[in-house]
């Protein structure tokens, strides 16, 4: 267990926002977990994972918590499937390779999302037609009030579009330990979403989709330890059918890109924003991505002001042209 105080947060955030938090705490088992939760009772808590999915827009008054759990182990398999559990804090992508090099498929559309794997369980992380529900048993966490340890079923976590039970009603009221996760032992793959299936090539193997979703996303994503930002910031809207047939009667000279899924049709918001003028402009010291206007950077020392107006202003103009409403996927805290 550490325990630190008045520590800046610049290493726990990658939009690089050098606030501080009045106490940082990193446990190694769920256990001391327990015995910090009793520790810091009445003390505002915050548990981060990579800090990969938010945004401090100031100094932290409370307790900073982060896990130094990071290991993962298979529980059971059958004919066709394995059951592996992993720690809250191992690092997503880190899993995932590890899945992969077991040519274990489920995860390989999501190589390359930032984060560690308890937040990836409350955030519903997705990318090329995959989500983290779909791969997904069981979570497990422990009660913030009691330290009681509480297994959730998939059905339980009330899994949305990059949303579930711990954003919502149980937001702040629980910490996840461990995510178990079914993955196949043949190779099911899911190629229709965007470019993947020419970039994967034809011999695909779980190695060639992950190989390729890598090398799509290091085109037109920054390097989060070279220029700070939290990934997509935006989450794609969906729309009914007739008010996408509203939006495409309203610009007729333009063709909207779409996806028709379950609950309406999912327009890019990348798509939208770039249509709005917004592509590599700034704001103060934060930039729309000049090579994908889905992400805001911290280009030249951006503060959290600036960060929070130009995702501002572009939601606004997105409004205003497209009648459509994009809301942040980052977490303001």
């Amino acid at each position: 267990m550490k325990t630190e105080t008045n520590i800046s947060l610049l290493p726990y955030n990658t939009f690089r926002m050098d606030v501080k938090a009045k106490i940082f705490a990193e446990y190694s088992s769920v256990e001391e977990l327990k015995q910090l939760l009793e520790q810091y009772k009445g003390e505002r808590l915050l548990h981060i994972g990579a800090g990969s999915n938010l945004l401090f827009t100031k100094d932290f008054d409370g307790v900073v918590l982060h896990s130094a759990m990071r290991r993962a182990r298979a529980l059971d398999e059958d004919g066709d499937t394995v059951l592996i559990e992993a720690d809250n804090g191992l690092v997503l992508d880190e899993l995932i390779a590890q899945l992969c090099d077991m040519g274990l498929s489920g995860m390989e559309n999501l190589s390359y999302i930032p984060g560690e794997v308890g937040a990836s369980a409350v955030q519903n992380v997705g990318a090329y037609g995959v989500e983290a529900k779909d791969v997904i048993v069981q979570v497990k966490a422990v009660a913030v009030a009691d330290g009681t340890e509480r297994i959730f079923t998939n059905e339980e976590c009330k899994y949305g579009y990059r949303d579930s039970i711990f954003k919502n009603e149980l937001q702040g009221k629980y910490i996840i330990t461990h995510v178990v996760y079914r993955l196949n032992k043949r190779l099911e793959p899911k190629l229709d979403y965007g470019n993947l299936r020419s970039e994967a090539g034809e011999n695909v193997s779980v190695m060639s989709i992950r190989e390729a979703v890598i090398r799509i996303r290091q085109q037109k994503l920054p390097e989060v330890s070279e220029i700070g930002s939290a990934g997509s910031f935006f989450k794609n809207p969906i729309v009914s059918r007739t008010e996408f047939e509203a939006i495409s009667n309203q610009h007729r000279e333009i063709t909207i890109p779409y996806y028709e899924q379950e609950g309406g049709i999912k327009i890019p918001a990348a798509w939208l924003i770039e249509q709005c003028g917004w592509k590599g402009k700034m704001q103060g010291g934060a930039q729309c991505y000049p090579k994908q206007p889905l992400v805001l950077v911290n280009a030249n020392n951006a503060t959290p002001e600036d960060v929070v107006n130009l995702a501002a202003e572009i939601c606004v103009d997105v409004k205003k042209k497209f009648g459509v409403t994009i809301s942040p996927e980052v977490n303001y805290i």
